[in-house]
């Protein structure tokens, strides 16, 4: 039976609880994991784009992976999205053995408005360190939303935090300002043509990162747009290797 219209509609109109997919390694050794947040505005999971071609290409180099549909629209209000990637991470390391992965050594990636729900998850605060998890490794955020502020996508924080959302609520979930020396190392790339959500957002980041002395690499690819993925063919076409070096640079610094 064909799946691929009913995974659209998923994506489109999202879970009422969060969901994984899992997308194992090949061989039987246990492995390190990625949990890959898709973007979507907080209004849909774009797991077609970004989840499942990035599960594959990861697990082509060794990964086993999980894709994370989280609550969306009506239902994505905050905290609902934190709530289930802390839950998500949570069932993951409870069958460590049984997906046979390292609980002690894991990457979130996150794209768009997921790059901002995988940022919010490294705030010690608001996340990893709330739900008593361990610190990802990593974090990879690809052309994400990081501020609530004047440079925010309007539709992701439309969805996570209403339409007239208060002075306070704007502050907590603008990532920038909420980073410390407890932030997990971050990989985040972005392009320079991109038309939905400002670079600045990335560079904010790498700023308030650099200002705590947090290990990050920053990448800005020429003529690149939003949404691209895996960005074959694209300025942008090696980002995935070039993030997996860096999560590779972190495994013996956390260890």
């Amino acid at each position: 039976m064909d799946t691929t219209g009913l995974e659209a509609l998923r994506d489109m109109f999202g879970p009422n609880r969060y969901e994984l997919k899992f997308y194992p390694a090949p061989g039987s050794e246990r492995t390190p994991f990625a949990l890959v947040c898709p973007g979507g505005g907080y209004a849909c999971v774009m797991s077609c784009i970004e989840g499942k071609p990035i599960a594959k290409a990861l697990n082509e180099r060794g990964y086993s992976v999980f894709v994370l549909r989280y609550r969306c629209r009506e239902r994505a209000r905050y905290p609902s999205p934190l709530i289930d990637i802390a839950n998500a991470v949570k069932e993951i390391l409870a069958h460590a053995d049984c997906y046979r992965v390292d609980p002690q050594n894991y990457a979130v990636f996150g794209f768009s408005a997921g790059g901002h729900l995988a940022a919010m998850y490294g705030v010690k605060a608001l996340g990893w360190g709330k739900f008593a998890l361990p610190r990802p490794t990593v974090l990879v955020l690809s052309y994400p939303v990081i501020t609530m502020g004047e440079k925010t996508h309007a539709g992701s924080r439309d969805n996570l935090l209403g339409k007239h959302p208060a002075h306070d609520a704007i502050q907590r979930c603008s990532v920038e300002k909420q980073v410390n020396a407890d932030y997990p190392p971050t990989f985040l790339w972005c392009g320079d043509a991109d038309k939905t959500v400002d670079p600045d957002n990335s560079k904010m980041l790498a700023d308030a990162l650099e200002s705590h002395h947090v290990q990050h690499m920053l990448r800005i690819y020429p003529g690149v747009d939003h949404g691209v993925g895996l960005g074959k063919g694209l300025s942008c076409e090696n980002w995935l290797d070039e993030a997996i070096a860096f999560w590779k640079s972190q495994e013996s610094v956390t260890k």
